[in-house]
């Protein structure tokens, strides 16, 4: 049985970082942050000029928080974890979501809005810009593989979970039809990478968790518990070095529940 973290509004990201896990919630202009272990609530970390927190992201090496802000504005937030989390924000392209950290320690942004997806150094500056927009059509979270090529989640219905490169151009794609083991996906969301780079995608409208192969060939549905079945699943975290997956819900109690012992 997994443990419930919280209850509140639609969890819209969540990240890990050390022993902490840092939530975002709709329309709350704060970062909450728990202790990975106790699941206490910490703190949480203001961000006054947002107007509605999508996306978020970690990185250690820089040790800092990466939020999106996108519907009014098209913001990223960069959060100093350190004693007073100064802040600093720069202008993206519209309506960022999903965010991304590679292992250039850049941040990569899924830019729903313009269809396009955007990297960035940690002060700002822009790295590359993937716009074909026939082929990143409506992106929600995307994250650099090791080939270079970025996977990325469609937000349509049906959607898909395609590999692009950096000419963006597809260079293969998982769009399940009707027929298919899992059906077709509805409005997939956030994404995850697992060491083996297989593909974990929150599949919103269908209410449930898939786990693509790294070829994106085949697909199957997470098995979780019966008595948890998930409510319009909107964000997941994976941490691989603790076993645990994180998975947020957009309706029912709008609970986040935390699986340990996860392989993947």
């Amino acid at each position: 049985m997994p443990i419930t973290l919280g209850r509140g509004q639609c969890v819209t990201a969540m990240t890990s970082l050390n022993d902490e896990v840092f939530i975002l919630r709709w329309t709350i202009r704060q970062v909450l942050v728990y202790d990975a272990r106790t699941f206490a609530l910490q703190r949480s970390i203001s961000i006054p000029s947002a107007n509605c927190l999508w996306g978020l992201a970690a990185c250690a090496h820089h040790k800092c928080l990466y939020v999106s802000d996108g519907v009014c504005n098209s913001f990223i937030h960069r959060v100093e974890l350190s004693d007073g989390n100064p802040l600093t924000t720069w202008s993206v392209a519209s309506s960022p979501r999903g965010l991304s950290v590679n292992d250039a320690h850049n941040v990569v942004v899924a830019c729903y809005g313009a269809n396009k997806i955007q990297e960035y150094t940690t002060h700002g500056t822009l790295v590359r810009e993937i716009s074909q927009e026939a082929c990143v059509m409506s992106p929600f979270h995307a994250i650099e593989l090791s080939t270079g090529h970025y996977v990325v989640s469609k937000f349509m219905s049906p959607g898909a979970v395609s590999v692009v490169g950096l000419d963006g151009q597809v260079v293969t794609s998982y769009c399940p039809s009707i027929t298919s083991d899992v059906g077709t996906m509805l409005y997939p969301k956030s994404l995850a990478v697992t060491k083996n780079e297989n593909i974990l995608v929150v599949d919103r409208d269908n209410d449930r968790i898939l786990l693509i192969n790294h070829s994106l060939s085949t697909a199957q549905q997470l098995d979780l518990p019966v008595s948890d079945e998930l409510h319009v699943p909107w964000s997941l975290c994976l941490d691989e070095s603790m076993g645990r997956l994180y998975i947020g819900e957009g309706g029912g109690s709008h609970r986040v529940l935390v699986y340990d012992g996860v392989r993947f």
